[in-house]
């Protein structure tokens, strides 16, 4: 019997692509499976379900990782934001509770951290309504997240998740305009820097006495590994 890998979503083979460099090394359950969703909510949802009904048990937790925009001032191209909850554009919020776990870890690998609630909208995000969606106290917004969360809570509500989305754009650099392609490169890098907090985070989610290790059959499982890079699914 073997701790079950972590599950790592991605809308797009960019974010897969950087995780997928990162350093992995001591990750609990071995190799992470990497995951490329495609790009919505419909997506997202879909491919957690498949994934989770396929194999039962098979993972230990998900995180949610790719490249985000930031909602108001104060977050920068290259800072990333962990989720302390997710709301969805319906108004759903989905609490996030390994948010501070994250954060710390984070942190502790030297990058600069925000703390918050994400929106997961279904288009993208310019202008005004950016400004909204901050007042309403989110400090992000991605595309997948929420869906990711909604399919968890009905397939395995015990299951441990995280959700992270390093800045490309923020509001006063939004996508396609000057000064948006250095700062994905930033981005890039700085979403493969985060490897290493995920690997200290899931561990401190599979140490003894921690609430994942208290729901039966959601930390191991017969899962054999032949490698030490990270697993790709489709």
């Amino acid at each position: 019997m073997t701790t079950a890998p972590l599950l790592v979503l991605c809308a797009l083979g960019p974010e897969v692509w950087a995780l997928r460099g990162g350093d992995w090394r001591g990750a609990a359950g071995g190799p992470p499976v990497l995951v490329r969703t495609g790009v919505g909510r419909r997506r997202a949802g879909l491919t957690v379900r498949r994934l989770l009904g396929s194999a039962p048990g098979g993972y230990g937790a998900v995180v949610v990782a790719g490249f985000g925009a930031a909602l108001g001032p104060g977050v920068l191209p290259g800072d990333v934001v962990a989720a302390d909850g997710v709301r969805d554009a319906e108004g759903h919020l989905y609490p996030v509770d390994s948010g501070p776990e994250l954060t710390r870890a984070l942190k502790e690998r030297g990058l600069t951290v925000h703390t918050g609630v994400h929106h997961t909208a279904d288009h993208v995000v310019r202008g005004i309504e950016r400004r909204a969606l901050h007042l309403q106290g989110a400090l992000a917004v991605d595309m997948e997240a929420a869906a990711v969360l909604a399919a968890l809570r009905e397939v395995r509500p015990a299951l441990p998740a995280a959700v992270l989305r390093v800045v490309v754009d923020t509001p006063e650099h939004e996508l396609l305009r000057p000064g948006t392609l250095p700062a994905g490169v930033r981005a890039w890098r700085t979403l493969r820097a985060t490897v290493p907090a995920l690997v200290d985070w899931y561990r401190q989610e599979r140490a003894p006495g921690s609430d994942a290790l208290d729901h039966p059959g959601s930390d191991v499982l017969n899962h054999p590994t032949s490698a030490t890079l990270p697993q790709e699914a489709s």
